[in-house]
């Protein structure tokens, strides 16, 4: 496949530049991890997993060839897909551990993806999430990978989609994915998952503005974390009040949802609610429209990203400037374009 041997996979997802340069085959560590991965990504081996997502993180271009030899579980169909974004410090990480315990509670198999900022010396995630939910860590039923943003600006890392994919076909029941701090036009977890549950704090007052610019559209499920402390009940009930303002006879009117998730206070009422709107998306057939949609801008996504890479090797051509001046000016269509680049390759 194109681009797979574009680069050695260094320990811990980290790119080699060394290996940039071999064009005809992948190198053989990276070959080594992948056909190791795979092996024990089929025997339901944690370990497999944990190798894949190092390799999708590291490449894009391996993704696609993961992806199509793992294959799909009939489990993924059922497998829920469950976002927490939300301000800085609101407590998303603690609010996430709490939740993990109410689901381990049941039974189920839960899988965590904890994406957090890049660090500036070793480029990997600072693990800052993991260390708040290690109550978790040896438990054989929960699966917790931190992802870095790694330059991703909607409060995701660019290889959480994927990363996405494979635990549900490894058959987890759920999958939690919490997002860094966001803010107003961060919200790439909508077309990730699919509940999203908006984590605020009574102190961030400035946070009900925010949800004007994007936020409220966004959220399935608000939660109040922090409701003890000063403030509480009025943050609850100006969030209530502009919900009341705001809904526009939507069928799914989102709950708002009080917890001191650091206490294990209401964490079992935030999963049932979220349980709640999973039930509505499964029974409305809206789930169906929303994966449709998340895979059509995936495609899209992906048919961009193959769009810039090839401008990217073309574009200093003096041919290439001109067509592209043409287009830009309105005289020369832009169909014309996108021919000639797909003819290039």
């Amino acid at each position: 496949m194109s681009g797979v041997h574009q680069l050695q996979v260094a320990p811990g997802g980290g790119r080699d530049p060394q290996g940039m340069g071999d064009e005809k085959k992948m190198d053989d560590k990276a070959t080594g991890l992948l056909e190791a991965g795979i092996q024990d990504f089929r025997a339901r081996q944690e370990r497999g997993l944990a190798r894949l997502i190092t390799l999708v993180e590291a490449s894009p271009e391996l993704s696609n060839s993961i992806l199509s030899r793992i294959g799909e579980s009939p489990a993924q169909s059922q497998c829920h897909v469950i976002g927490f974004t939300g301000p800085p410090g609101a407590g998303k990480s603690t609010l996430v551990n709490a939740v993990t315990a109410v689901l381990r509670g049941e039974g189920h198999r839960v899988g965590i993806i904890a994406v957090d900022p890049t660090s500036p010396f070793s480029g990997g995630a600072m693990l800052g999430d993991r260390i708040r939910m290690e109550r978790h860590y040896l438990d054989p039923g929960v699966f917790i990978r931190s992802l870095a943003t790694r330059g991703g600006v909607g409060g995701l890392s660019p290889a959480t989609r994927d990363v996405i994919k494979l635990m549900r076909a490894f058959g987890f029941d759920y999958i939690l994915v919490e997002t860094v701090g966001v803010g107003q036009t961060e919200l790439d977890i909508m077309a990730a998952v699919d509940t999203v549950a908006v984590v605020l704090v009574p102190e961030a007052g400035d946070s009900i503005q925010a949800m004007k610019a994007g936020l409220m559209e966004i959220a399935d499920v608000f939660v109040v974390n922090k409701a003890d402390r000063p403030g509480g009940q009025e943050f609850e009930s100006a969030l209530r009040a502009m919900l009341g303002l705001a809904q526009q006879r939507r069928p799914w009117e989102p709950p708002v949802v009080t917890a001191q998730a650091d206490q294990d206070v209401g964490s079992a009422e935030v999963m049932a609610a979220l349980n709640r709107h999973a039930q509505y998306l499964r029974q409305s057939g809206e789930l169906d429209i929303r994966r449709t949609l998340r895979e059509e801008r995936e495609l899209l996504d992906m048919a961009f990203a193959h769009l810039g890479q090839r401008w990217k090797a073309i574009k200093g051509r003096p041919e290439w400037a001109e067509l592209a001046a043409g287009v830009i000016s309105r005289r020369v269509g832009v169909d014309r374009f996108l021919k000639a680049i797909a003819e290039s390759a």
